[in-house]
């Protein structure tokens, strides 16, 4: 029996709604949480330690010769502490994009997961947030352990630190909804291979390493548009102490990626293996 044929089933018995979310998406975690604890914990183990090494080497290393920068609100600070909680942000956007995009192609050209799952009372839904909910982990264990670091290296310079918790799994969540929307879209590894020439730029320039008045004004306004730009200036307000109305603006950015995401992704995933 095909999962389109039990699908079809189900949904006659339970309704569109019950057909699309059974309300076991946790279900769909476990076996993600089993198979990374069997096979692929060391390759998350890597993720841990890119941003502290940038920290290390472009923070305290380079930050020795260049000073302190100045904030969005023209304080001085310290450039190790400019830089680390952009790096904090970066790290929960990797942690989940990359659990998101490559796990996810996998299980669903090679492994032939989702087939698999959606032959059972799961939806589309439970499939979509039990995928994002293991990418959202993911990228929740960079950001503590790289939030630690900068704890234990004095680079949290306002009280509001401890808020920068939430921020970066709003930020997890955010790029791991949308990069299962558009995996779901890709079929072959030279499609995928778009997602780090996008992702690269993307770091580099959203402020990550210096101010973004450092660009002409039109640059900036790209800039301003990027989904980084927005995690970095909530989380670099945030463990500076330097609360503005903005932050409220980058929040809803974020809110509407899950949103989006959760939408596109369910659909694509109802259209490929049910319809």
């Amino acid at each position: 029996m095909t999962a389109a044929t039990t699908y079809r089933r189900l949904s006659k018995n339970s309704g569109g709604v019950r057909a699309l979310y059974a309300g076991n998406a946790k279900a769909v975690l476990a076996r993600g949480l089993l198979a990374t604890r069997s096979t692929n914990w060391w390759i998350v183990l890597t993720g841990v330690f890119e941003p502290i090494f940038y920290l290390l080497s472009l923070g305290i290393g380079l930050g020795g010769l260049i000073g302190t920068v100045q904030d969005s609100s023209g304080n001085d600070i310290p450039y190790a502490a400019f830089i680390a909680p952009a790096l904090l942000a970066v790290s929960a956007m990797n942690g989940a994009i990359y659990d998101s995009t490559w796990n996810v192609f996998f299980k669903m050209h090679f492994a032939k997961l989702y087939h698999g799952m959606l032959a059972t009372r799961l939806g589309p839904l439970d499939v979509a947030l039990g995928e994002i909910s293991l990418a959202l982990l993911r990228g929740a264990a960079y950001g503590v352990a790289f939030l630690l670091v900068m704890q234990a290296l004095g680079l949290n310079l306002g009280w509001t630190a401890f808020l920068a918790l939430p921020a970066i799994l709003l930020i997890a969540f955010g790029f791991a909804s949308i990069g299962m929307g558009i995996t779901s879209y890709l079929k072959t590894f030279q499609q995928m291979d778009v997602i780090p020439l996008v992702l690269l730029p993307m770091f580099l320039l959203s402020a990550t390493f210096f101010p973004i008045t450092v660009y002409p004004e039109p640059v900036q306004w790209f800039i301003m548009a990027l989904p980084l730009w927005h995690g970095v200036e909530l989380v670099r307000g945030l463990t500076t102490g330097v609360l503005t109305v903005a932050m409220l603006g980058h929040v809803l950015y974020y809110v509407a990626m899950i949103v989006l995401g959760l939408f596109f992704t369910t659909r694509r995933l109802r259209s490929l293996f049910l319809d």
